[in-house]
């Protein structure tokens, strides 16, 4: 370890192989590789990892190549279309691949200011962010989100790329896009972040799985799986645990409506207004300030918190009972709730706790 270091302060990078060569079983060790992370980032090492020349073909092929490799894998993405990607695509294929010497003397054009240096470089580049950007398809992001967070990535690498290191631009890159797209998967997509090594893996399970449905035209077995990627049964059933998105209480039930799944579902647990307001003396205290409403705000807050039942109603069920919409109950219940804390009902409500 104290030699990798060494070597990665006196070149000012390391490369990623060597990073998980260290810990060959990387997601028994996230929080040593997060450590590890941080530690050359304070440093100023950059991490970046070699480009196969399968990738970088990938990232030569032409618009109409990755029109028709897209079209089968965006069916996987609900609702998205694939034609503002085509759009997309057909302009950055407008824009020449660069060779080696070409990135070298547009670096030290924009060593020097020149911005127009800078945007040819992101410009040229923008196919290879849609050759990593395609890898992660049906990972939580739209496809469109992972290209803008790859682009973020790619703008992020000619801003830190060292043309004297003698290395290729993609090759610095391909780490800052990827890193910029894992880690956009791992924040966004979901409510619980997962470590970016972790997510790695995901990405490499879901990859395999993806080989494997090809070649048996069924989805894989967990023993298949297992075999694939040279992990054990129980490491690949937690992966597929926790690479599962939570489903916020926001989401909309459909396109029509704004309804969201929080207007339907009620909270087992939540302790009901009713309940705490079992001393007939408060009770009534309660209604008078109540009483101070319209009868329509005063009814819905009845119904919303069931201060006569103890059973509390959502938003859909008060809007069918005064034939409204539901957001049109939710107005009513915050106008009601606005003047309950006006300082003259405020100070009744505040002594009855």
């Amino acid at each position: 370890m104290q030699q990798f270091i060494k070597d990665g302060i006196d070149s000012g990078f390391v490369v990623l192989d060597d990073v998980l060569n260290l810990y060959p079983e990387p997601e028994k060790h996230v929080p040593e590789l997060d450590a590890l992370f941080d530690y050359l980032l304070n440093k100023k090492i950059d991490v970046f990892e070699n480009v196969s020349t399968r990738e970088e073909q990938e990232a030569q092929k032409s618009t109409q190549e990755l029109e028709k490799e897209l079209e089968s894998m965006i069916k996987l993405e609900k609702g998205e279309s694939l034609d503002p990607i085509k759009i997309y695509l057909k302009e950055i294929g407008t824009y020449p691949l660069l060779k080696f010497e070409d990135e070298i003397s547009l670096a030290k054009r924009y060593e020097n200011e020149d911005e127009a240096a800078r945007k040819t470089l992101v410009v040229s580049n923008l196919r290879l962010v849609v050759s990593v950007a395609k890898k992660h398809i049906g990972r939580g992001l739209s496809f469109l989100d992972l290209i803008q967070e790859g682009n973020q990535g790619l703008m992020k690498a000619v801003e830190k790329y060292d043309w004297r290191r003698g290395f290729k631009f993609s090759t610095y890159a391909t780490w800052w896009i990827r890193q910029a797209i894992t880690r956009a998967i791992a924040d966004q997509s979901r409510t619980i972040r997962i470590p970016v090594h972790m997510v790695e893996n995901i990405n490499k399970l879901y990859k395999i799985q993806r080989r494997l449905m090809q070649k048996y035209n069924r989805t894989p077995t967990i023993k298949e799986l297992s075999r694939a990627l040279e992990m054990s049964e129980d490491e690949i059933k937690n992966l597929f645990r926790i690479s599962q998105r939570t489903t916020s209480l926001s989401t909309a039930i459909n396109d029509e409506e704004d309804a969201t799944l929080e207007d339907f579902i009620k909270d087992p647990n939540q302790s009901s207004i009713y309940d705490n307001v079992t001393n007939k003396f408060i009770k009534e205290y309660l209604f008078e300030v109540l009483d101070t409403l319209t009868p329509r705000e005063r009814k819905v807050l009845v119904l919303r918190y069931g201060l006569e039942d103890g059973k509390p109603r959502t938003l859909e069920e008060v809007g069918r009972q005064f034939n409204v919409t539901r957001e049109r109950i939710r107005q009513i219940e915050a106008k009601a709730i606005r003047k309950l804390k006006h300082p003259s009902r405020a100070k009744k409500l505040r002594g009855l706790m």
